[in-house]
């Protein structure tokens, strides 16, 4: 075995610190006291059962654990700055740090892994079950590092167990192929032979390219992986932030990973950037809110203080302070709620769920996007470039996306909060503002040939509540390439609505969104994809697929974009095709019956990706050519093409992720229609 890197495997304290400044602690009614260097505040856990969150108990250490594997050393320091906050409420720790040191005599880095991220906290989850022949108190010491190659098991059938998956939700069978390692789920017939079967899949010669060079971006965090690089492009001198993990960049990752069986990092990646949502975020001296999360964050090797030769790792989250345009990101928080859910639904661990922190961060991240405002519409007002769209793209206001994850978040918070009196209020928010936001996106940002038709006959200044131009739209919007582009059969959900505006633009990403999350109704949904399918070569091209059509050109480009030279005409944000809409475009065509439009466009992209160096995006009208500014080996390329395989493989795990109508709130919407004047609802009719 090898011997040169020794790994600790401990829950007594997480090992590194994140950068960033703590809020007081005024809210909680006290103040951290201060210790000198000698003395020791520290409960043992591995002598006593944690105590009750009531008792407000801090965890603070500043000694040091010394263990020692054949003559190699890794010390680790438990007193840098850190501490640990536990309330029923919050939940989750405040802040914490730790650090390794390398001896000078050794030759090999020292890892502390950490398999759990807030350790005292997950004593306090509200799982039922979450201490049953727990040994989490206990320290493993492993010999080989992360060197040691993955053991590799074969899943073998037989009826017993097929039975026993009827009571759990995931099975997985792990094939290795050429050092990939690969789950193949199967579901068999019950009334099949119990002959023992051992199901292997070869993967093409790209998948293996695409697994290895997925791998390949993985960051890890004393020792654990907790996401992936945005781009690893060897060749690239200077990646910008593309060397960082991005939240919404990492979902598709996230989404290989869980159907591929691997979940560690998964978990890992919604456990440490919940422990960034709470921290204090300043720009100008202006701080927003509780429950923003982070855009991205990178692991830093930064000096130990006082220390010779030694080293600690930090994560330095970037909240938007330092994004083009200081824009916060909206969607973090939305994608992360969603991720949250689909971790939960593939792998059963339904516990990290119910754990306190979590529990707690759900609602943070609920209470920072259902804040009262002056806004008279149920959807979510952002800035310009608070989404994928991160550069001045006119999506400011209302666009379709942040609307369409804002729904399908709402719907998978409320199917995760575990509802008593401090959470009853909110789910009832929660289904009052579910209620009012589907009816608002399916009446009022539905187009079809029959709406435009209407609109263009619209009546202008009305002053009533019965107006039909309810938002004063001129029927002159409606641009001249809609009339001859939109077909007889298939509709869509348009960008932007605002008073006396119309963005008829179609927007790939919120459109099939709306399909996944049920937003639209089943009429719409299939409309949606009727669209796509009557116009594929506008939409598909020569790459899948376009994020939104058309393309800003000329002086409409100037104005809106502000002349942006990388959002030309057909380029990145403004008509450029992105591959890594594949896996939603994936997702969604399962959910309507209609995988034969997705194999079409895999089939497509498969052609070109690898030998295209996997890019961020292609340019030009059809997508023919590499995008002129595109980073090469982009993460979410890869992912968002192995999750479509793989989905496209097993339709049963896809289902796991849509979400169906919901009926409950058609019921909801239905009582309140002669109180607030409306005489009809697109929810009721569906």
């Amino acid at each position: 075995m090898n011997t040169s890197s020794c790994i600790s495997i401990s829950t007594t304290k997480p090992c590194c610190r994140i950068i960033n400044s703590y809020r007081s602690l005024s809210h909680f009614g006290f103040s951290l006291p201060r210790s000198n260097n000698n003395s020791l505040i520290h409960t043992n856990l591995s002598k006593s059962h944690p105590e009750s969150v009531y008792n407000h108990k801090f965890h603070c250490c500043n000694n040091r654990r010394r263990s020692q594997d054949m003559g190699r050393t890794c010390i680790v320091n438990l007193d840098r700055r850190g501490f640990i906050v536990c309330d029923w409420n919050w939940g989750h720790a405040r802040g914490f740090s730790s650090n390794f040191h390398v001896d000078k005599g050794s030759n090999s880095r020292g890892v502390l892994v950490i398999p759990k991220v807030a350790s005292d906290i997950r004593n306090h989850s509200t799982s039922v079950e979450g201490h049953v022949n727990e040994k989490g108190f206990e320290s493993i010491y492993i010999q080989g590092g992360l060197n040691v190659k993955p053991l590799v098991i074969e899943k073998i059938e037989t009826e017993s167990n097929v039975a026993k998956e009827g009571k759990e939700e995931t099975s997985y069978n792990r094939v290795e192929v050429n050092g990939s390692t690969v789950n193949t789920n199967f579901f068999k017939d019950l009334n099949e032979s119990t002959t023992p079967k051992i199901v292997e899949r070869e993967l093409s010669e790209i998948e293996k390219e695409a697994w290895q060079l997925l791998r390949g971006t993985i960051v890890n965090y004393c020792g654990n992986p907790v996401g992936t690089v945005a781009a690893n492009n060897p060749a690239d001198r200077q990646p910008l932030n593309y060397d960082q993990v991005f939240i919404r960049d990492f979902v598709p990752s996230a989404l290989a990973f869980l159907l591929n069986g691997e979940t560690e990092i998964v978990k890992n990646f919604l456990l440490h950037t919940l422990q960034l949502q709470s921290w204090e975020k300043t720009v100008d001296c202006y701080s927003p809110g509780q429950g923003l999360m982070p855009a991205s964050f990178k692991v830093k090797t930064v000096p130990l203080d006082g220390s010779d030769g030694g080293f600690e790792e930090v994560l330095d989250p970037d909240f938007g302070e330092s994004a083009i345009g200081r824009v916060a990101p909206v969607d973090s928080g939305l994608w992360w709620i969603i991720l949250l859910r689909a971790y939960g639904k593939i792998t059963g661990d339904h516990a990290l769920q119910e754990r306190v922190d979590v529990q707690t961060g759900i609602r943070l991240g609920l209470n920072l996007c259902l804040s009262d405002g002056f806004d008279m519409f149920p959807t979510l007002l952002v800035t310009d470039g608070s989404c994928m769209i991160d550069r001045r793209m006119g999506i400011h206001g209302h666009p379709l996306e942040i609307q369409a994850l804002f729904y399908s978040a709402l719907r998978c918070a409320r199917e995760m909060l575990i509802v008593n009196d401090e959470t009853k209020n909110l789910v009832a928010t929660i289904n009052n503002r579910l209620s009012a936001l589907s009816f608002h996106i399916r009446e009022y940002y539905w187009v079809d040939m029959k709406k435009i038709n209407e609109i263009y006959r619209y009546n202008t200044e009305e002053y009533s509540t019965n107006a039909v131009n309810k938002f004063n739209i001129y029927p002159d919007q409606i641009p001249s390439w809609l009339v001859d582009w939109i077909p007889e059969e298939g509709g869509y959900l348009i960008g932007n609505l605002q008073p006396a505006h119309m963005d008829f633009r179609f927007f790939t990403l919120g459109n099939l969104w709306a399909i996944i999350s049920s937003l639209g109704t089943s009429k719409q949904n299939k409309g949606i994809l009727n669209l796509i399918e009557a116009k594929w070569d506008d939409l598909i091209g020569h790459m899948p697929l376009k994020i939104c059509y058309p393309a800003l050109e000329y002086e409409e480009w100037r104005i809106i974009t502000g002349s942006d030279p990388k959002n030309t005409p057909w380029s990145y944000h403004n008509g450029g095709s992105w591959p890594t809409l594949l896996w939603q475009f994936t997702l969604a065509c399962i959910k309507m019956g209609k995988p034969e439009l997705a194999r079409k466009a895999v089939a497509l992209a498969e052609k070109r990706l690898s030998t295209d160096q996997w890019p961020e995006y292609y340019d030009t009208r059809s997508g023919r050519f590499v995008g002129k500014q595109s980073r090469l080996f982009q993460t979410w390329t890869i992912s968002g093409f192995l999750a479509s395989k793989m989905l496209l493989e097993n339709p049963d795990k896809a289902s796991l992720l849509f979400l169906e109508e919901d009926y409950e709130l058609l019921e909801i919407c239905v009582c309140a229609l002669n109180k607030t004047g409306r005489k009809k609802c697109s929810r009721f009719a569906s």
